[in-house]
């Protein structure tokens, strides 16, 4: 039976475009092909085989990593002229805004009419079968805690001095897959992004479910699920590398991801699930959540465990689908502080002359700091700590 698979296939001939036919460069900063189709499982393991294939997988289903809860309390006081997140990861005392960085941000879409997106350009593209619209509201959300402007005098956005956004819609109700996401980080790539802020993972369960109906038995439904599920990490983790290699030669396109809201530590400290896919993959920077406590900062409950690096993810408010301001709780809310705060790294080292892949990534985990978390806490769960923005 022939499926929708992603195919990866690695770049023919790098001289045309670079000029340096052979060369090590040329090779590494080469465009990544990103082709899907139908195959059945003999012939992807067939083509898997082929010298110019990077990877090929399954297409499995995605799912928007959900807010643990949406608020509609204000969340911050009356009297505040900036969110605590924002504050908290010291983008308020930055001199540096995002200016001339482009933000990708890859989620169920946007309200582009919001005021918080007044001034930028926007440019979208549905890889859904839905209409164009947020209709859920959470990539609205995200992208205005990277870049939004102020909304009655509040600032919400970490980076608003961002001028341009791509906005790539890949959830809908019922719909998202890897294969769509695999097309819009490349998409993104290409279309010049710097950093590319995603909060989805695997949905490991309705692929599950998937298999069954097409008429595996429930045991051989799951082993083939677990194989689609390893590729499709592989697939990630490869087209991050290639992505990567872009970076050290001409600009960085970081793949920031939420690490997921499947812990509960507040029913038992001892309930905490590992980062998701595809947060978890080499090559991303993977996002824990953290949220007020007396003064401190503490591990949100839900925050899975294992993030490279957190940020503010409780009581986060930010543009609402249709206009005004509204408050969640998740990873997700994480995921845009610290894709904001890369954006400021990528903006000072692009004035240092000293922009790569590598020294933005080096500079936010090595920069995250641990003395706004309250003592006692597992560094298992927060990574290097909570990112801060550049200060001088």
């Amino acid at each position: 039976m022939a499926v929708e698979h992603v195919i990866l296939r690695k770049p023919a001939v790098a001289a045309r475009r670079f000029g340096a036919t052979g060369s090590a460069a040329a090779e590494a900063a080469s465009p990544l092909i990103v082709e899907i189709g139908d195959l059945s499982r003999a012939k992807a393991a067939a083509l898997r085989r082929k010298k110019d294939i990077a990877g090929v997988a399954r297409s499995i289903p995605m799912k928007l990593i959900a807010p643990v809860a949406r608020h509609s309390s204000a969340g911050e006081a009356a009297d505040s002229v900036v969110t605590w997140g924002v504050r908290a990861v010291g983008a308020d005392t930055s001199p540096y805004d995002g200016d001339g960085v482009i933000v990708a941000i890859l989620d169920s879409g946007i309200d582009r009419s919001h005021p918080a997106f007044q001034g930028v350009d926007i440019v979208a593209k549905n890889f859904t079968s839905t209409g164009d619209d947020d209709e859920d509201g959470h990539g609205t959300h995200c992208a205005a805690t990277v870049f939004g402007r102020s909304i009655d005098g509040l600032r919400i956005g970490v980076a608003p001095g961002v001028r341009k956004a791509l906005i790539g819609k890949v959830l809908a109700k019922n719909e998202g897959s890897s294969a769509q996401l695999s097309n819009a980080i490349q998409w993104a790539v290409e279309g010049g992004a710097n950093v590319i802020s995603m909060s989805l993972g695997f949905d490991f369960p309705r692929l599950v479910e998937e298999l069954r109906a097409e008429g595996y038995p429930a045991e051989l439904a799951t082993s083939l699920a677990l194989e689609d599920y390893r590729r499709n990490l592989l697939l990630f983790e490869r087209q991050a590398s290639f992505i990567a290699a872009i970076g050290a030669f001409q600009r960085p396109a970081l793949l920031v991801a939420a690490a997921g809201n499947e812990s509960r530590r507040d029913v038992d400290p001892d309930f905490e699930i590992a980062v998701s896919p595809p947060a978890v993959a080499d090559g991303f920077i993977s996002v824990g959540a953290v949220g007020p406590a007396g003064g401190k900062l503490v591990i949100a409950p839900f925050s899975n465990t294992g993030p490279r690096v957190c940020a503010p993810g409780i009581a986060v408010q930010s543009a609402k689908r249709g206009g005004g301001l509204t408050v969640m709780d998740g990873t997700s809310m994480a995921t845009p502080h610290v894709a904001g705060v890369a954006a400021l790294w990528i903006q000072k080292l692009a004035k240092e002359e000293m922009l790569t892949s590598k020294s933005v990534t080096d500079r936010l985990a090595g920069t995250a700091t641990t003395a706004a978390l309250r003592e006692g806490f597992d560094p298992l769960t927060v990574g290097t700590g909570l990112v801060r923005a550049p200060q001088e």
